[in-house]
C-alpha cells in the first residue's frame, strides 16, 4: 500500500532539533507560536498528520495504524537524535515512535493527550460521557462532525481561553470545507481507546503507559490549569506511576494550550532541550 508525503514545514539551522506533532482537529498551524519563539535557538520541524493540514486526504481508514504508516517515514528521514513534542494525538504518537525508535529521540515532550487506555465509559464526567458516545455513533456522531461540522466550529474553539481572530481560524478550516473533508476528524473521535475498543489503539496506549513509568528517556509533561483530558487528578496519577517523569504546568487554560501559552510552552521546551 502506497505511503503519501506529509506536509512537514522545516525551519532549518544547525541547532538540535524539535519535531512538533498535533492532533484533533488541527494542523502543524497549532504549533506556529511556539515554533517562532525557539527558531533561530534550534530547528523545528512539524507535521501534518494525513488527512490534516496541507497532506493529502487519500481514501484511507484513517485509523491508528494509517496514522503509524504514513508518519514513520517522515521521522525516519529526519537526522537524529531528535526531540518530539505531541499534542492531543500527536502526544501517543510521538510517545509510540520514541518507544519504538529508541535510538533516534533524544526525549518526548507531551500535552493535552491521551496517556493510557481509558478503563471503561466511566472514566468520564457525565457530560463527556454522553457526547463522546454520541460523536462515536456512526450515524449521528459522523453527521455531528462532518455535516456540521463540530470540532471546528465548537471544540476547537471552547478549548481556547482566547477568541481566535477570522484570520487565525481560517488556516484550520480552509482543509476541512466539505464534509467529506472532515472525515479524517471523525475518525480520530473513533481511535479513543475505550474499554479495549478499538484494540490497535488500546494496545499501542497500553504500551505507551508501560514505557513511560519506567523509561529513562527524558520526558517532560506540559500541563495548564485547569486543562482537559491532562485534569488535576490525572496529573496526579501520572506523577505516582512516572516519578521521573518531568512535569511542568505552563499556567492557566484548556486543550489548546499551544493557542493559548505559546511563550510558556517554548521557554519549557528551551530549558527542557538545554
Amino acid at each position: 500500500m502506497s505511503v503519501a508525503d506529509l506536509h512537514v514545514t522545516d525551519t532549518g539551522g544547525a541547532g538540535p532539533a524539535i519535531v512538533f506533532l498535533h492532533g484533533n482537529p488541527t494542523s502543524s498551524y497549532l504549533w506556529r507560536h511556539v515554533i517562532e519563539r525557539l527558531a533561530g535557538r534550534f530547528r523545528c520541524v512539524a507535521v501534518d498528520l494525513i488527512g490534516m493540514g496541507r497532506s493529502p486526504q487519500p481514501d484511507i481508514a484513517y485509523d491508528w495504524n494509517d496514522h503509524r504508516r504514513h508518519l514513520t517515514p517522515v521521522l525516519d528521514r529526519i537526522a537524529g537524535p531528535f526531540r518530539l513534542i505531541g499534542h492531543d494525538w500527536g502526544a501517543g504518537l510521538a510517545i509510540e515512535y520514541a518507544r519504538t525508535h529508541p535510538d533516534r529521540v533524544a526525549g518526548v515532550a507531551v500535552t493535552e493527550g491521551h496517556l493510557r487506555p481509558l478503563p471503561s465509559w466511566e472514566a468520564f464526567d457525565e457530560g463527556g460521557r454522553e457526547l463522546f458516545r454520541r460523536l462515536r455513533d456512526p450515524v449521528e456522531g459522523r453527521r455531528m462532525v462532518e455535516q456540521e461540522n463540530f470540532f471546528l466550529s465548537t471544540v476547537l474553539p471552547g478549548g481556547i481561553m482566547r477568541r481566535l481572530t477570522r484570520e487565525e481560524l481560517s488556516p484550520y478550516e480552509e482543509p476541512h470545507s466539505t464534509p467529506s473533508a472532515r472525515h479524517p476528524i471523525w475518525m480520530w473521535v473513533t481511535q479513543i481507546p475505550i474499554a479495549g475498543d478499538p484494540p490497535e489503539t488500546h494496545r499501542v496506549l497500553t504500551a505507551n503507559w508501560a514505557w513511560l513509568t519506567s523509561t529513562d528517556v527524558p520526558v517532560l509533561l506540559l500541563t495548564a490549569t485547569p486543562g482537559a483530558i491532562l485534569d488535576p487528578a490525572t496529573v496526579d496519577e501520572v506523577r505516582r506511576a512516572a516519578p521521573r517523569l518531568r512535569i511542568r504546568d505552563v499556567g492557566e487554560g484548556l486543550h489548546f494550550l499551544p493557542e493559548d501559552r505559546p511563550a510558556e510552552i517554548a521557554a519549557e521546551l528551551a530549558d527542557w532541550a538545554r
